[in-house]
């Protein structure tokens, strides 16, 4: 799919978000071992979610979806049928990894994880080697770094992991392998990544306490003990911070998001955008199933350079792609240090945004672990290609409202993996 995006004289709208990723995933699959039905509202209906379902269902349990609306028919903490067929996880690495772990657990099931050559592209081994060492039985590509991931249920054990990256995904395939064993789990180290698992466990009934940094969670002692936890999915913050950067770097924008996850694990862009001066308002500040949400309006802004790095990082990683673009669009000199796990995403975000942002005229170093952003504006459109990343193709769609000239983007189509509407809702907001 070719999308040709020119600039508008201005941006206006209230933009209602789709259901958050991160929430959407650990919904279904957290409710699939509960006991009892539960109810997603607000769901995200994005192919990385789609891939999540499909997979529990494919493990026996029943799951109804209506638009974004979710039912789940938890059938108990080791129900889980064994898969007739490998498990197709698509583009997910949510889906693969929290499914090892929570397939781990299930003692003598045998199940293989596979996805799209993105996926199998993509380390695996964060997750197996600390599985491993709780008991699992993991196998895979390339010493059981890369899918296809095979996964033989085993009797695990608790014990205590100190984690050495900042990831949600790792931490979480451990927390669900632990419902599992037969004591305690302790988390230690970088535990500072996106909390939506702790909390959703805590709601649930779940005995996990958190002590930053260490996280503590009792195994379940009965197959019944974990209840279903009906909710509304907050709005999804790395899929409004498009939205914001846009409506920051345009010259005649006003746009508010609404009922956006601000849960603090996921509010780095708008600390980042705040430190580059950008006009942010936040209003409307609530709880919504366990997790803080609020209606967030931006405005257009004269943004200036910032450095990016260490504890921030974990807490925008999916976002750096566009706040880079913002970046390009300021005054002075942006630094991105300590994000070397772009390097490992659908595709490898440091050298694919560096190299776009230098067709749309921008002055980019790429380093290791980041880019050294020169400022200064003026972009002139281009012709760029998503590679099937849909955070690059809503990026550079961005860029287009801003770029002289015509922007035309090769495989506009990758924003259904997060974002089924994004074309509709721009289409919208620059009339």
């Amino acid at each position: 799919m070719i999308v040709t995006i020119t600039a508008p004289r201005r941006l206006r709208g209230t933009i209602s978000l789709p259901g958050d990723k991160s929430i959407s995933h650990r919904a279904v699959l957290l409710n699939a071992v509960a006991s009892g039905e539960a109810t997603v509202t607000n769901f995200l209906v994005g192919a990385d979610c789609l891939s999540t379902i499909a997979c529990i269902q494919a493990l026996g349990v029943r799951v109804e979806r209506h638009e974004d609306m979710v039912r789940v028919y938890g059938m108990g903490l080791r129900s889980l049928r064994e898969p007739v067929d490998v498990l197709d996880c698509g583009n997910s690495g949510t889906t693969l990894r929290l499914l090892a772990g929570m397939l781990a657990g299930q003692n003598g099931m045998f199940a293989v994880l596979t996805g799209d050559a993105s996926l199998r592209s993509r380390p695996q081994h964060r997750i197996v080697a600390p599985l491993r060492a709780l008991g699992a039985w993991l196998d895979g590509r390339d010493q059981g770094n890369r899918a296809p991931l095979a996964v033989r249920g085993a009797h695990l054990h608790g014990g205590a992991y100190d984690l050495p990256i900042a990831s949600a995904q790792v931490k979480s395939a451990l927390l669900l392998a632990a419902l599992f064993g037969d004591g305690p789990l302790t988390l230690t180290g970088r535990t500072d990544g996106r909390d939506h698992t702790e909390r959703m466990l805590a709601a649930m009934g779940a005995a996990i306490t958190v002590d930053e940094p260490t996280i503590r969670l009792m195994p379940l002692d009965r197959p019944d003990a974990l209840q279903p936890l009906s909710l509304r999915v907050p709005g999804d913050p790395s899929s409004a911070a498009f939205w914001w950067v846009a409506a920051a770097i345009h010259p005649d924008a006003e746009v508010t998001t609404t009922g956006v996850c601000l849960n603090p694990t996921r509010t780095g862009a708008l600390d980042a955008l705040r430190a580059m001066g950008a006009q942010i308002e936040v209003a409307n500040q609530r709880d919504e199933g366990g997790e803080p949400v609020g209606d967030v309006t931006v405005r257009s802004s004269q943004l200036c350079g910032t450095v990016i790095e260490g504890a921030l990082i974990p807490r925008l990683i999916d976002e750096l792609p566009i706040l880079a673009l913002a970046a390009a669009c300021a005054e002075g000199e942006t630094i991105i240090r300590d994000a070397q796990e772009l390097r490992v995403k659908e595709t490898d975000r440091i050298a694919t945004v560096a190299a776009g942002l230098s067709a749309l005229g921008a002055a980019v170093e790429a380093t290791e672990d980041g880019m050294i952003i020169a400022g200064g504006g003026n972009l002139r459109g281009t012709t760029l290609d998503s590679y099937g990343d849909h955070r690059l193709a809503m990026t550079w769609a961005i860029a287009g409202l801003v770029a002289a000239g015509e922007t035309v983007l090769h495989g506009a189509e990758a924003v259904g993996v997060s974002y089924p509407e994004f074309w509709n809702v721009l289409g919208r907001i620059r009339e």
